[in-house]
């Protein structure tokens, strides 16, 4: 199955557009799991995440896993259990890497088989900075995908992102454009554009129309959550939107679990209701 049609089954079987990402940070976690987490982050971190997924699988159609939060607390072990659970107990949900890797040659081709073949993601957020020599080890793996980081949530993607090309586009346009033509002949390609830009993300979709889009930036970040979804929605299945510290740390106490699925139901249905 091409992912492009694994992603718009994961929405369709969900009935949802929601990803819920997971940024286990020890200092956060629910006071359950702070002892644990003195003693063995790994174990910490492993229980809460699958708690999390646990809580919030019947409201999501994806978990995005962020990397870092992983690396720097010595806890890559968890991911690696983490998503074999993910491939086994969840198997109508997307796993996405975020890992926003992107460099060339071999050194790509390693960071491919990490994300693909240690930790069985589907798709992978990447930089396309380097150009399609970055890019060529993932779309090697030909039933997998990419998020190409085209319009960020963060204020200081204007640095380069809103340059003008010698078309007199804003270089995240350029991006969208390239993905569209160049690197999604497989279905392989999605673009991440930030919630906190809606009018942009209108733009992404006017020139990549086909493309599957990556939203983050609502909840913790302040995203408008109604415009985001007006802005991205070009069919069911299109996009999806991310919500992480907002569902994650919904309660610090012992009900950690019911307050994540609560948030993660009330923002799929905010977004149901954004899209009727």
């Amino acid at each position: 199955m091409k992912f492009s049609q694994r992603f718009a089954h994961a929405c369709s079987h969900q009935q949802s557009l929601l990803c819920v990402g997971l940024d286990p940070d020890v200092l956060r976690l629910p006071r359950p799991l702070r002892d644990m987490a003195k003693l063995d982050p790994n174990l910490a971190i492993e229980t809460f995440c699958l708690g999390i997924m646990e809580a919030c699988a019947p409201f999501c159609a994806a978990f995005k896993p962020q990397i870092a939060y992983f690396a720097s607390s010595r806890a890559e072990q968890a991911l690696e259990r983490l998503a074999v659970v993910a491939r086994d107990r969840f198997p109508h949900h997307l796993w996405i890497l975020d890992a926003k890797r992107g460099d060339i040659g071999s050194t790509a081709e390693h960071y491919a088989r990490e994300a693909f073949d240690r930790y069985l993601a589907d798709a992978v957020t990447v930089n396309p900075y380097m150009g399609t020599d970055s890019l060529a080890p993932y779309l090697a793996y030909e039933s997998r995908g990419i998020f190409v980081l085209c319009r960020t949530s963060n204020p200081g993607g204007d640095d380069f992102q809103m340059l003008k090309t010698e078309k007199q586009q804003p270089l995240y346009l350029e991006v969208a454009r390239v993905a569209a033509a160049r690197w999604n002949k497989m279905g392989q390609a999605g673009l991440v554009v930030g919630a906190t830009y809606p009018r942009e993300i209108e733009a992404v979709r006017r020139v990549a129309p086909g493309l599957p889009l990556l939203i983050p930036g609502i909840g913790a970040q302040g995203g408008d959550l109604q415009a985001t979804v007006k802005a991205g929605l070009g069919g069911f299945g299109a996009m999806l939107i991310n919500s992480s510290r907002a569902i994650l740390y919904a309660s610090g106490g012992d009900d950690w679990q019911a307050a994540a699925a609560a948030a993660a139901r009330q923002t799929r249905d905010d977004i149901r209701q954004a899209a009727a």
